[in-house]
């Protein structure tokens, strides 16, 4: 009996076998493969890593074609629009590829000036002048195609790339809920209209959710000069609030900032410390300008600093809080040297010309107020600009 069950299972294994090897099986499974290839190189041309012999075969065919077409009508298919492969070719291909997409187009030109004949017969020839803009275009193609192909990252992801730093930086400045009573907004406009700022927040709400940790930060230099400082410092700092006491999180800051060793190595930033439950708050500062506090009670602002140099400066600096309370109806206002400060006035007179600004919202209310008050207050300043407004509500 153990036999004959151990032959049939092996005439089963055996039937198996022959059914996966028939020709209909090979072929699914070579079709498969084909697929993961297939999809394999598809990601890894998005990404840079793969070959670009697809364009280049593309580029390289339409080459013949430009050719022909100005051959047969060259008032519609000048000369000149050889460039277009070439310009192409300098966002696609690599320098060794784009070297073979030149000497095509070189050819294309010798064959063209063939059958067109002398340039001095009559218009539409192969130029001199024509001559010279493909060889410019051609150049300045290789130089940018080089200078990818030595940073590593191609065209296809250059772009991708830079989104998804702005986006980044968009998410770690968000800012968390806060519960019923209780209103938050920021405003960020970075220098010249760019994408990128050297002002940024990293918010967290800690101990079990009780205390709000809000820290902003203003990088030295603006725009994209300090964008990519500000995305490395906004990871550090979001990685180090919530897991240090308060009283710790500057003087980490400002020892990973001296570790990064840069030439403009320094920042200046503000770490709000705010029980949720209590309204009572702690406000650190490093070289930051003060937050000014609106009092429902008096109607007045107050500046309100802590005591301590900029980050990236020295070792071993003390960061000294001053403390404070908001009330129901009272308003925390943060920003940054931008919104006040400006080589024609002084942050004194800057900050009385924000409060007075921000008066106009205390009877209607502060919702919406932050892009206003950026505004109207520094519209058209040359510097990165950031503002957050922290309301308790009646």
């Amino acid at each position: 009996m153990e036999v004959r069950g151990a032959g049939r299972a092996r005439r089963e294994r055996g039937e198996r076998r022959a059914a996966a090897e028939t020709f209909t099986a090979r072929m699914k499974k070579r079709l498969h493969r084909a697929r993961i290839v297939l999809r394999k190189s598809g990601v890894d041309y998005f990404r840079g890593d793969g070959s670009d012999w697809v364009a280049l075969t593309g580029l390289l065919l339409t080459v013949p074609l430009i050719t022909a077409g100005t051959i047969l009508n060259s008032v519609w298919c000048a000369p000149a629009a050889l460039v277009l492969p070439i310009v192409a070719g300098g966002l696609l291909l690599r320098p060794a590829s784009l070297l073979g997409l030149y000497a095509a187009s070189a050819v294309a030109l010798i064959v063209e000036s063939v059958q067109l004949g002398p340039y001095t017969d009559g218009p539409s020839r192969v130029t001199p002048g024509v001559v010279l803009v493909v060889a410019a275009c051609g150049f300045f193609g290789l130089v940018i195609a080089q200078f990818r192909s030595r940073v590593g990252v191609p065209w296809r992801g250059g772009s991708t790339m830079l989104f998804d730093l702005r986006e980044r930086i968009r998410v770690q400045s968000k800012l968390p809920k806060l519960p019923r009573g209780w209103h938050r907004e920021m405003a960020l406009r970075p220098a010249g209209g760019q994408s990128f700022s050297g002002d940024f927040v990293v918010a967290a709400r800690t101990n079990g959710g009780r205390t709000l940790e809000v820290v902003l930060t203003d990088v030295s230099g603006k725009g994209m000069d300090a964008g990519s400082r500000a995305l490395l410092l906004s990871g550090a700092f979001g990685g180090l609030l919530g897991s240090l006491p308060p009283h710790s999180f500057l003087p980490a800051a400002n020892g990973y900032l001296l570790r990064q060793d840069w030439d403009e190595g320094f920042a200046t930033s503000i770490h709000l410390v705010l029980d949720l439950e209590t309204g009572d708050y702690e406000l650190f500062s490093a070289g930051h300008p003060p937050g000014l506090q609106l009092s429902a009670g008096s109607g007045r602002w107050e500046e309100k600093t802590g005591h301590g140099p900029l980050l990236g400066v020295y070792d071993g600096a003390q960061f000294d809080p001053v403390k404070g309370v908001l009330r129901p109806g009272d308003v925390l206002m943060l920003f940054t040297d931008g919104l006040v400060e400006t080589s024609e006035r002084d942050i004194a007179e800057g900050i009385d010309r924000l409060t007075g600004e921000a008066d106009r919202y205390v009877a209607g209310g502060f919702h919406g107020a932050a892009w206003h008050l950026i505004e109207a207050v520094a519209k058209d300043v040359n510097d990165d600009r950031a503002l957050l407004l922290i309301c308790r509500e009646t």
